[in-house]
Protein backbone atom coordinates (compact mmCIF):
# COMPACT_ATOMS: atom_id res chain seq x y z
CA UNK A 1 0.00 0.00 0.00
CA UNK A 2 0.99 3.25 -1.03
CA UNK A 3 2.26 5.85 2.00
CA UNK A 4 0.22 8.68 0.41
CA UNK A 5 -3.08 6.81 0.01
CA UNK A 6 -3.05 5.78 3.91
CA UNK A 7 -5.32 7.88 5.73
CA UNK A 8 -4.20 10.55 7.62
CA UNK A 9 -4.09 9.90 11.10
CA UNK A 10 -4.45 13.39 12.68
CA UNK A 11 -7.13 14.26 15.06
CA UNK A 12 -9.73 17.39 14.62
CA UNK A 13 -9.78 18.93 18.06
CA UNK A 14 -13.10 20.60 18.12
CA UNK A 15 -13.53 24.28 20.42
CA UNK A 16 -16.93 26.14 20.87
CA UNK A 17 -16.96 28.23 17.97
CA UNK A 18 -16.85 25.05 16.17
CA UNK A 19 -20.47 25.16 16.86
CA UNK A 20 -20.81 28.44 15.22
CA UNK A 21 -20.67 26.49 11.83
CA UNK A 22 -23.49 26.57 9.71
CA UNK A 23 -26.60 29.38 10.57
CA UNK A 24 -27.28 30.41 14.08
CA UNK A 25 -30.35 28.55 15.80
CA UNK A 26 -33.47 30.41 14.25
CA UNK A 27 -35.99 32.87 16.32
CA UNK A 28 -39.33 31.52 16.98
CA UNK A 29 -41.62 34.28 16.81
CA UNK A 30 -44.07 33.89 20.20
CA UNK A 31 -47.10 33.64 18.42
CA UNK A 32 -46.28 30.70 16.58
CA UNK A 33 -43.55 29.30 19.12
CA UNK A 34 -45.95 26.46 20.85
CA UNK A 35 -46.52 24.98 16.96
CA UNK A 36 -43.47 25.14 15.79
CA UNK A 37 -41.61 23.77 18.62
CA UNK A 38 -44.28 21.13 19.52
CA UNK A 39 -42.41 17.70 19.64
CA UNK A 40 -38.70 18.52 18.80
CA UNK A 41 -35.87 17.73 20.66
CA UNK A 42 -34.40 21.09 21.95
CA UNK A 43 -31.08 19.26 22.80
CA UNK A 44 -31.10 20.76 26.75
CA UNK A 45 -29.83 17.41 27.92
CA UNK A 46 -27.15 16.88 25.76
CA UNK A 47 -26.47 20.53 25.95
CA UNK A 48 -26.12 20.45 29.98
CA UNK A 49 -23.84 17.60 29.37
CA UNK A 50 -21.67 19.55 27.42
CA UNK A 51 -21.74 22.43 30.15
CA UNK A 52 -21.04 19.66 32.96
CA UNK A 53 -17.93 18.47 30.81
CA UNK A 54 -16.47 21.59 30.55
CA UNK A 55 -17.32 22.48 33.72
CA UNK A 56 -15.52 19.16 34.93
CA UNK A 57 -12.49 19.64 32.84
CA UNK A 58 -12.12 22.88 32.23
CA UNK A 59 -11.06 22.58 28.58
CA UNK A 60 -12.78 21.39 25.39
CA UNK A 61 -10.83 19.04 24.05
CA UNK A 62 -11.71 16.44 27.02
CA UNK A 63 -15.06 17.38 25.53
CA UNK A 64 -15.39 15.96 21.86
CA UNK A 65 -18.04 13.61 22.32
CA UNK A 66 -20.15 16.08 23.96
CA UNK A 67 -19.85 18.69 21.17
CA UNK A 68 -19.96 16.97 18.23
CA UNK A 69 -23.21 15.15 20.20
CA UNK A 70 -24.88 18.81 20.81
CA UNK A 71 -23.61 19.78 17.41
CA UNK A 72 -25.45 16.57 15.43
CA UNK A 73 -28.79 17.21 17.75
CA UNK A 74 -28.84 21.33 16.73
CA UNK A 75 -28.31 20.87 12.98
CA UNK A 76 -31.31 18.55 12.90
CA UNK A 77 -33.33 20.54 15.48
CA UNK A 78 -32.54 23.98 13.65
CA UNK A 79 -33.31 21.92 10.08
CA UNK A 80 -37.07 20.75 11.00
CA UNK A 81 -37.85 24.01 13.04
CA UNK A 82 -36.91 26.41 9.76
CA UNK A 83 -39.11 24.10 8.02
CA UNK A 84 -41.68 24.56 10.42
CA UNK A 85 -41.55 27.58 10.53
CA UNK A 86 -41.77 28.20 6.22
CA UNK A 87 -44.78 25.76 6.73
CA UNK A 88 -46.55 28.27 9.17
CA UNK A 89 -45.69 31.29 7.62
CA UNK A 90 -47.13 29.40 4.10
CA UNK A 91 -50.14 28.23 5.86
CA UNK A 92 -50.59 32.01 7.37
CA UNK A 93 -50.51 33.01 3.65
CA UNK A 94 -53.72 30.85 3.15
CA UNK A 95 -55.61 31.30 6.25
CA UNK A 96 -55.27 34.40 7.18
CA UNK A 97 -57.97 37.41 6.11
CA UNK A 98 -55.83 38.46 3.38
CA UNK A 99 -55.60 41.99 4.98
CA UNK A 100 -54.00 40.58 8.05
CA UNK A 101 -51.56 38.46 6.17
CA UNK A 102 -50.25 41.52 4.05
CA UNK A 103 -49.97 43.16 7.49
CA UNK A 104 -47.60 40.36 8.53
CA UNK A 105 -45.91 40.49 5.23
CA UNK A 106 -44.81 43.98 5.64
CA UNK A 107 -43.66 43.46 9.02
CA UNK A 108 -41.94 40.74 8.00
CA UNK A 109 -40.60 42.74 4.95
CA UNK A 110 -39.48 45.95 7.55
CA UNK A 111 -37.62 43.39 9.57
CA UNK A 112 -35.43 42.35 7.03
CA UNK A 113 -34.75 45.43 6.10
CA UNK A 114 -33.68 46.80 9.32
CA UNK A 115 -31.43 43.67 9.75
CA UNK A 116 -29.79 44.19 6.52
CA UNK A 117 -28.52 47.56 7.68
CA UNK A 118 -27.94 46.41 10.99
CA UNK A 119 -25.63 43.65 8.72
CA UNK A 120 -24.51 46.96 6.92
CA UNK A 121 -23.15 48.11 10.55
CA UNK A 122 -21.74 45.51 11.89
CA UNK A 123 -19.45 44.80 8.65
CA UNK A 124 -17.09 47.09 9.97
CA UNK A 125 -16.63 45.68 13.31
CA UNK A 126 -13.24 43.83 13.69
CA UNK A 127 -12.42 40.53 15.41
CA UNK A 128 -14.27 37.79 17.03
CA UNK A 129 -17.08 40.33 18.37
CA UNK A 130 -17.33 41.30 14.64
CA UNK A 131 -17.30 37.87 13.40
CA UNK A 132 -20.03 36.75 16.16
CA UNK A 133 -22.83 39.61 15.43
CA UNK A 134 -22.20 39.14 11.55
CA UNK A 135 -22.79 36.02 11.66
CA UNK A 136 -26.25 36.08 13.81
CA UNK A 137 -27.42 38.93 11.90
CA UNK A 138 -26.88 37.05 8.44
CA UNK A 139 -28.83 34.11 9.91
CA UNK A 140 -31.70 36.09 11.12
CA UNK A 141 -31.96 37.81 8.17
CA UNK A 142 -31.98 34.72 5.50
CA UNK A 143 -34.75 32.83 8.18
CA UNK A 144 -36.67 35.76 8.15
CA UNK A 145 -36.22 35.92 4.29
CA UNK A 146 -37.56 32.62 3.92
CA UNK A 147 -40.38 32.97 6.24
CA UNK A 148 -41.91 36.30 4.03
CA UNK A 149 -41.49 34.33 0.43
CA UNK A 150 -43.28 31.29 2.32
CA UNK A 151 -45.68 33.61 3.31
CA UNK A 152 -46.06 35.26 -0.09
CA UNK A 153 -46.33 31.60 -1.59
CA UNK A 154 -49.17 30.55 0.86
CA UNK A 155 -50.81 34.18 0.00
CA UNK A 156 -50.15 34.06 -4.17
CA UNK A 157 -51.72 30.30 -3.78
CA UNK A 158 -54.74 31.57 -2.43
CA UNK A 159 -55.38 34.21 -4.89
CA UNK A 160 -54.67 30.95 -7.72
CA UNK A 161 -57.61 29.42 -6.01
CA UNK A 162 -61.18 29.99 -6.34
CA UNK A 163 -62.31 33.10 -3.99
CA UNK A 164 -64.08 32.34 -0.96
CA UNK A 165 -66.18 34.62 0.31
CA UNK A 166 -66.18 36.23 3.96
CA UNK A 167 -69.19 35.80 5.75
CA UNK A 168 -71.46 39.05 6.28
CA UNK A 169 -72.81 40.63 9.23
CA UNK A 170 -70.55 41.12 12.28
CA UNK A 171 -67.33 39.58 12.08
CA UNK A 172 -65.47 37.49 14.60
CA UNK A 173 -62.55 38.50 15.64
CA UNK A 174 -60.00 35.07 15.56
CA UNK A 175 -57.01 33.99 16.58
CA UNK A 176 -54.94 32.41 14.09
CA UNK A 177 -53.31 29.10 14.76
CA UNK A 178 -52.03 26.52 12.56
CA UNK A 179 -50.33 23.26 12.32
Amino acid sequence: MDVDSQPSMEETILVGDDLMLGPPSPLIPPEIASHVLEGVDLCDRILRNLFLCLQINDIEPFCQDEIVLYRQCAEKRDKMLRQRLQDSEYKLGLSMPLDEAKERAGQLQTAVISLERRMILASGMEGMEGFRQRWSLHGRLEDTKNRLEALNKGMETRKDAVPQREPQGDSIKRRWFFW
